[in-house]
């Protein structure tokens, strides 16, 4: 990059190595890591399914054998293993089990581990073989030899090495035993030493739980360490016999120097050095083989290789899914435990005497006194008075006359609360009893619907697949079924024994099931009493302590000036416009700016802009332009500080400062902002003139550089961030420890075997260092690869310089603080190499397996541990570290729902013209590819480097404008057959309309110029072409939706990595400014100003050089120039600022932030990978679905009506299809829910999509606790408003039928009374009596009736019912309906209608009674009355006794 800044414009370079690293090294590296987990994931899931759940641990300290018994059989018996087995007294065995002596002999391996680590280089006169180190170690290994013998003593040999601690115990007892013999002393016999600090783990049961967790199962982890030290080998021998005969190459001349070559390949660390030196040696032929060979082997190695690692700690980490329930439902009640205390600042109230506000009651007779009385008592009849007087006032044209008749009208008004209370609590037991009543009718639909499917009334119909809908509707109505024991048994009867065996073992898991639910409805209702008791304990509080929620203890609670404060502390832009009749919320054209702004409140965004400006006017400061000499910059100073005091006063007096339930300083961000202001007051307020190196004033203006961590407090999702990188601090403490305890072994090794060892004269012709003195001639080189030739006896450049006997520049292992540093830097994989060849040069190449080990095990299981536990507490703050894996389908399923959008496809022309041919050629599978493979071919023009001055770059050129016009072609063909306006509806479609847009620009400029510039616009125009293919393929889409995803996911991640890195690179400007130049700080690299900063931090995220630019800040004299006055003006750095600030900033962005990257990689990586088997809703279901869609919403715009979804269901095929002959219930549920939820409006894409996805899964594995509660709830409330429905619709056309019977009826017996008053006149009365003749409508009906069969009875005949069975089954039967089978419900058919005679008619006249009857039966208001009662008697009837008799279903209709 330094080299093309050089050559380049700076910002050319910048942009590209900036983009390249991050896109590739951040981003599409880790989604190797992400493909590796899911698959690895995927595979342990599929194992579970075949062999079962992960045996759960057992203890180890009791087993079980068989014993014989006295009556000679054999039994299991527990056996103790920690049971005393041995031969000593009974005081020694209790105090060995004791905890004090597991306490002593800890205390002195704490001990032992601080002598070793004091233990440092003395000089090479010193006699180091008998010191007091080496007494100390004597004592402590006779120590513990005594304590192994005292418990192979008490616990007898079989029983001591029966447990691995104890086998570990005896393997460093018999290592250092030999190891302090004076031959073996400081060998490699030390290790066994130093090995004694890993009995420390069990210090910390916590730390023992997390190795366990970690290390216990270790047959993977071993599998994986055995696997890569095979791969090691085959590879270093594969190597050794390619490389093996070629000259001038000395990597791979034995098997050891090949060996350790490819283990350099497989850290990344120098493993271009060695590629570029095989391919020097091997020549031109063979080099574009070799560099194959070593590119595919490093990319397995670090891409595959690492990444399984990680995979195999995420599982060690991944609980069981039997234990994941069980810890949900113990988190949930931790939660609501929590949330019933107050915090200790509000807590502390309850620790002073009540004290409530009294109010003395004036304007009294003063016959009796009256005590004063709590202000928040009185406060309830002041505050209802004026609630009663606003009243009257509004009801009342004038308030003098209301004035007078207040008290009565105020005694009404109570008594008529009081009535409605009554009326209230009446209608509440009146609605409990019907709720009661539709409880039971429902029980009983579900029984019927059981035996319905029970009874096989399918069987006539051909065999279909069902779909998932219909799947899971069904076992949801047999677990509701279930659900009720008396039901299922009655429905049970006549099923064979295997049946009512299933039958019950389902009922049993269905009733555990509903005791879960309990369980949760218990942890709901914890919750909601512990807010309870909080708030409670909140207003007790506030009643009894006059200065509780009082800011600073003198402003008022609900004074003027507070609520003042309130109001412009809480003020915030809401844009959202809810729907006045559905209260739904509107989506605006704008509505993401909207939210945006809506993000934080008006004073938040002023001070995020006052920060950022503060920020800005930090850039421009420098050790040669500081603010204390710059006026300019103090502005900007100023402005901070004004601004922020404002804020903390508007928040304090709103919120309060610390005693109050809002307070500013509630938590850690309160403290930090506090902070950042009073530094920036005293350093206004101070502005010091000189400030010497490591002063309290530099000091002071390191702290400065704190304040764009302001955006982390003012910004909510920023605040998040912190919180996920804190929530784990245990865990990622813990790695550090383990970490550290490696460092700590390797060191205290390192220091007894390299102490003194790696020193050398820099005299390269000196051995000893009793010649080391004097001086010496040293040549300068221009560069490592230029060969300067010389004339005869010309010498090269050079100087002379004076001889010294040290250490290496970089690293030491003369004590054990040298030596941590030096490993901590090789834990990072920079400057290993280094390391090795040094010791393998001045000790030994045997010691060379020193460092190859401990590079293995920091790099391979240390490094990613810190990966496994990031993304492990990631997961846990996102809630999914304790979902099941079917849980874990259903969030990605929501998540992946979430990104689908209906299809911006327009439809095809209806006609076959021209459109519809360019249609149907635009979106053949053929053209797609041929587009693609021309896509591809452009993109390998690219394969040859464009210059201006080649003649090869014309032919290039044209080549490429052909293209171009293909892809116009290609984007005209498409507007036509979609029109402009369906063109641009697709995104893809817009974005090859600007690529190729680009391409005629360039083909224009080309033509017009051909010159360097356009040859490079024609290049970025291919280039933006490759990216198009990526959404032509399914795989390619899955990985590029996942990259920008995360990229869209992690924004405020990488905000917060850039505000880190903008706080040190600050920080390092005061620092380290004026350092003068040395191995890696050089013009390109430095700390002269926060732009140059920061693009050296950005170097050191990467890992590259991070430790040599340390150790050149760390120079001190003689090697610089010190000046005690100011620090601008000395070249020296800061020895312990640096190593605080250099590893501190890789520890935090590389360990933790970038892993959080990985984190967030990883989960959206799971949405889009999955098989067809682990999907809940493939990929072409949601394909099928947005084509319906599509058809549906002909408008395009994203919204239909809620009577369309019923045309939309009926139209959906495949999995998501409903068969409206066996679901109809089901398609009835799924209409009213979108009813329900909506109010009737319109429904969106996403609405439907995400009620078919609820519909789809089985809830009960896939939601979590709370969401399958409200789900439930909400399918139980639909089930019944729809059984409400369907039985109200059906009771409607009952009452339709049984009122065109009775009036049927009434109209045949006005005309027979007629004609029986005619008779009877004819025969009694004198002809000269005239009769009154009927209607012509009741001739009309006399003459339509008139051809109708007769009854069989009066009762038929007056008054025809549901509850004459008989009549009923004969109507249908005449009907020529076909009989009903058992099992089935019918719904009455309206019956024939019945004609009558005269003739064939006898009427008894009983007198006034009969008359009346007939009389009421013609009225229609008691008719409508007694048919409903008669009709729900007949309902009654025929669902509690004829439920397993003939009738259709209910839901038939």
């Amino acid at each position: 990059m330094y080299r093309a800044i050089d050559s380049f414009p700076r910002w050319r370079s910048y942009f590209y190595f900036i983009t390249l690293i991050f896109f590739l090294a951040w981003l599409v590296k880790n989604v190797f890591i992400a493909v590796i987990i899911e698959t690895f994931a995927e595979i342990r899931v599929q194992f579970q399914q075949m062999w079962g759940s992960r045996s759960s641990t057992t203890s180890t300290a009791t087993t079980q054998m068989f014993h014989e018994d006295a009556a000679g059989g054999w039994q299991l018996v527990a056996v103790d293993v920690n049971k005393p087995q041995g031969r000593a007294p009974a005081c020694l065995q209790k105090m060995m089990r004791s905890s004090v002596f597991h306490m002593f002999i800890l205390s002195m391996v704490a001990v032992d581990v601080i002598v070793a680590a004091s233990n440092y280089y003395k000089g090479e006169n010193f006699k180091r073989q008998y010191d007091e180190f080496y007494l100390a170690e004597v004592a402590f290994t006779v120590l513990f030899d005594l304590e192994a013998l005292l418990k192979i003593w008490c616990l007898g040999f079989t029983g001591y090495i029966s447990s691995s601690l104890h086998k570990f115990e005896l393997l460093l007892v018999i290592g250092t035993t030999l190891h302090i013999y004076p031959d073996l002393y400081h060998s490699q016999f030390t290790y066994f030493q130093v090995l004694r600090v890993v009995r420390l783990i069990k210090i910390s049961p916590a730390l023992e739980d997390f190795v366990y967790k970690i290390f216990g199962p270790g047959k993977k982890l071993g599998s994986l360490v055995v696997f890569t030290a095979s791969l090691l080998i085959v590879m270093s021998a594969i190597s050794l016999q390619m490389f093996c005969f070629v000259e001038e190459l000395d990597r791979f001349t034995t098997f050891p120097r090949a060996f350790m070559s490819m283990f350099q390949i497989l850290t990344q660390e120098g493993w271009v050095d060695v590629m570029d030196q095989t391919l020097n040696a091997v020549g031109h032929m063979w080099a574009p083989v070799v560099a194959i060979y070593f590119i595919l082997y490093h990319l397995f190695a670090t891409l595959i290789l690492l990444s399984l690692f990680v995979a195999v700690i995420l599982d060690n980490l991944e609980l069981d899914e039997d234990l994941k329930k069980l810890k949900q439902l113990k988190q949930s009640e931790a939660n609501a435990d929590t949330k019933e205390k107050l915090p200790l600042r509000l807590r502390i109230f309850e620790k002073f005497p009540n004290r409530p506000q009294m109010v003395k009651i004036s304007k009294l007779p003063s016959d009796f006194t009256v005590p004063k009385i709590r202000e928040s008592f009185m406060k309830q009849f002041i505050d209802r008075q004026q609630q009663d007087t606003s009243c009257l006032l509004r009801r009342l044209p004038s308030a003098s006359s209301s004035s007078c008749d207040h008290p009565k009208r105020s005694a009404i008004e109570d008594n008529k609360y009081i009535d409605q209370k009554l009326r209230k609590s009446v209608f509440s037991i009146r609605a409990r009893n019907l709720l009661e009543k539709e409880t039971a009718i429902n029980k009983i639909l579900r029984a019927c619907t059981r035996q319905r499917m029970l009874s096989g009334s399918f069987e006539g119909q051909p065999a279909k697949e069902r779909s998932i809908l219909s799947v899971q509707h069904h076992i949801r109505q047999e677990r509701r079924s279930l659900r009720h024991g008396s039901n299922s048994q009655r429905i049970s009867r006549g099923k064979s024994l295997e049946t009512l065996t299933q039958d019950h073992s389902n009922t049993v898991r269905y009733r555990n099931a509903q005791r879960e639910d309990s369980e949760i409805k218990m942890i709901q209702e914890k919750k909601e009493q512990a807010e309870m008791k909080r708030k409670v304990q909140e207003e007790e509080l506030r009643e009894n302590h006059p200065y509780f929620d009082k800011p600073l203890f003198i402003v008022g609670r609900e004074h003027r000036f507070r609520n003042f404060c309130r109001v412009v502390v809480r003020a915030r832009f809401n844009a959202s416009k809810t729907d006045p009749v559905t209260g739904a919320v509107k989506n605006t054209k704008y509505h993401q700016l909207y939210d945006l702004l809506g993000l934080v409140t008006y004073l938040d965004w002023v001070m995020i802009i006052v920060t950022i400006c503060s920020c800005i006017s930090m850039m421009f400061e420098s050790p040669f332009r500081r603010v204390m000499h710059a006026p300019t910059l103090q502005i900007a100073e100023y402005v901070f500080v004004i601004f922020m005091s404002i804020e903390l006063n508007l928040k304090i007096m709103a919120d309060g400062l610390f005693f109050t339930p809002t307070a500013v300083i509630r938590d850690f961000g309160g403290v930090m902002d506090i902070f950042i202001y009073l530094v920036s007051l005293i350093f206004l307020c101070w502005m010091p003139q000189n400030v010497p190196a490591k002063s309290g004033a530099q000091l002071l203006m390191v702290l400065r550089c704190l304040r764009p961590l302001r955006i982390f407090k003012l910004v909510p999702q920023m605040r998040k961030v912190v919180r996920e990188l804190f929530s784990g601090f245990k865990e990622i403490f813990l790695v550090s420890i383990l970490l550290l305890t490696l460092m700590l072994v390797f060191a205290s090794f390192g220091v007894q075997l390299f102490a003194g060892k790696l020193a050398k004269c820099n005299d390269p012709h000196i051995i000893s260092r009793e010649d080391c003195h004097g001086i010496f001639r040293i040549n300068v080189s221009v560069s490592k690869n230029l060969n300067l030739k010389l004339r005869p006896g010309e010498k090269k450049p050079g100087f002379w310089v004076p001889r010294v006997w040290a250490n290496p520049r970089n690293f030491n292992f003369d004590n054990v603080g040298n030596a941590m540093l030096a490993l901590f830097e090789v834990l990072s994989l920079k400057g290993w190499v280094e390391v090795r060849d040094v010791i393998i040069h001045r000790v030994g190449p045997i010691h060379g397996i020193y460092i190859h080990v401990f590079v293995f095990l920091g790099c391979m299981i240390g490094l990613t541990l810190f990966v496994g536990v990031v993304i492990a507490n990631f997961n846990e703050n996102k809630g999914t570290a304790l979902l099941t894996v079917d849980q874990r389908r259903w969030e990605d399923l929501k998540s992946r729902l979430k990104i689908a959008q209906p299809l911006h496809l327009p439809p095809r022309p209806d006609n076959d013209g021209f459109r519809a041919k360019m249609y149907d050629i635009t979106q053949h599978p053929f053209f797609k590819r041929t587009i693609a493979v021309l896509v591809l071919a452009q993109s390998v023009l690219l394969s040859v480097k464009w210059d201006a001055a080649d003649p090869v770059t014309v032919p290039l050129a044209t080549m490429s404008v052909v293209f171009t016009f293909i892809f116009v072609l290609e984007v005209t063909m498409k507007i036509i057959a979609m029109s402009p306006s369906g063109f641009w509806q697709s995104r893809r479609n817009r974005y090859d309309l600007l690529v190729t847009s680009l391409g005629v620009i360039w083909v224009i400029l080309h033509f017009a110029l051909l010159n360097a510039y356009t040859y490079m616009m024609g290049a970025c125009v291919i280039v933006f072409r490759f990216f198009s293919i990526c959404g032509k393929h399914v795989t390619l889409k899955m990985l590029l939706l996942t990259v920008v995803v995360s990229m869209y996911k992690s924004f405020f991640i990488i905000v917060g990595m850039f505000l880190l890195l903008l706080c040190y690179a600050f920080a390092g400007v005061v620092l380290f400014g004026t350092v003068k130049y040395g191995e890696n700080i050089n013009r390109h690299a430095n700390f002269s100003s926060a732009g140059k900063a920061i693009t050296v931090l950005f170097r050191i995220v990467t890992g590259e050089d991070w430790n040599k630019i340390m150790h050149d800040c760390m120079v001190q004299p003689p090697f610089c120039t010190p000046d005690n006055s100011t620090y601008w003006k000395t070249d020296c750095g800061n020895y312990a600022g640096a190593l605080m600030y250099f590893c501190s900033f890789y520890v935090i962005i590389a360990y933790i932030m970038l892993n959080l990257l990985v984190a967030i990689i990883v989960e959206n990586f799971s949405l889009f990978y999955s098989t067809e088997e682990d999907q809940l809703l493939s990929y072409n279901d949601l394909r099928h679905f947005q084509i319906i869609w599509n058809m549906v919403d002909d408008k395009r715009e994203g919204v239909i009506p809620t009577f369309r979804v019923k045309f939309l269901l009926r139209l959906l095929r495949g999995r998501l299809e409903v068969d409206l002959d066996k679901d109809k219930l089901l398609f009835k549920h799924m209409c009213y829910e979108m009813e329900r939820l909506h109010n009737g409006g319109d429904v969106t894409f996403h609405d439907v999509l995400s009620m078919l996805s609820y519909r789809s899964v089985d809830i009960r594995k896939s939601l979590q606790l709370e969401e399958l509660l409200a789900r439930e709830q909400l399918e139980y409330t639909i089930e019944e408003e729809v059984a409400k429905q369907t039985i109200r619709m059906w009771l409607k056309k009952c009452l339709k039928r049984i009122r065109a019977k009775q009036q049927q009826s009434c109209s045949i017996i006005h005309s027979l009374r007629e004609s029986q008053q005619q008779e009877l006149s004819r025969f009694l009365n004198p002809p000269s009596i005239e009769t009154t003749q009927p209607s012509e409508d009741m001739n009309a009906i006399n003459q339509d009736n008139s051809a109708q069969p007769e009854t069989s009875s009066q009762q038929q005949l007056l008054s025809p019912t549901l509850s004459d069975r008989g009549g009923y089954r004969q109507d249908s039967a005449d009907a020529g309906k076909p009989q009903r089978k058992i099992g089935q419900w019918r719904l009455p058919s309206a019956p024939k209608p019945i004609s009558h005679s005269v003739s064939s008619v006898n009427l008894r006249f009983g007198g006034r009674s009969t008359m009346k009857t007939v009389v009421c039966k013609m009225n229609p208001m008691s008719d409508a009355a007694s048919c409903g009662s008669e009709v729900k008697k007949w309902w009654t009837r025929q669902l509690t006794v004829e439920s397993d008799e003939s009738g259709e279903d209910l839901l038939d209709i």
